[in-house]
């Protein structure tokens, strides 16, 4: 909901301001897993980030959505409350939002200077116009997720 100017300068304070935790699961995860594997998995991966930053853990991690990676991520330890419209709600959710897009859209960024064709410094490797374009003409890269349904269908194409 942010301008990327105003969520920049969000993110340069709560750095300054907060500890935090990022966690980061690679395409090859994301397409064994699914997205929402991936996500329970990178919000262990986060809190296990956060525990080692503060010298301890949270007496309860609050997550954005209606489940708790407890009980489908085996690494999960932390008590947890899911809040439907979290980023909007709790501070500390909006926050942790902002952290990981900020962090994402740099790493679309630097995937874009790899791989130019895509727009990735603009479009942050969402299926805009441009993405699905290139991908059709220059087809999927190692950080395209081949569970993509644009990836998959290009794949069964080739293969056909």
């Amino acid at each position: 909901m942010l301008s990327p100017a105003a969520r920049a300068e969000a993110e340069a304070r709560i750095r300054r301001r907060c500890a935090f935790g990022i966690g980061v699961v690679h395409v090859e995860e994301i397409d064994r897993l699914n997205i929402f594997g991936a996500t329970m998995l990178a919000m262990t991966l986060a809190m296990e980030a956060l525990c080692e930053a503060i010298g301890g853990c949270p007496d309860e991690a609050l997550i954005d959505g209606n489940l708790t990676p407890h009980g489908r991520v085996p690494g999960w330890r932390w008590p947890a409350r899911a809040i439907v419209g979290g980023d909007g709600k709790e501070l500390a959710i909006g926050a942790a939002s902002i952290l990981a897009k900020e962090y994402r859209d740099r790493l679309m960024i630097e995937a874009a200077r790899q791989h130019p064709h895509y727009g990735w410094e603009r479009n942050k490797g969402y299926g805009s116009k441009e993405h699905l374009a290139a991908l059709r003409m220059h087809g999927p890269t190692p950080l395209h997720r081949r569970s993509f349904a644009p990836v998959a269908q290009l794949e069964m194409q080739l293969h056909a």
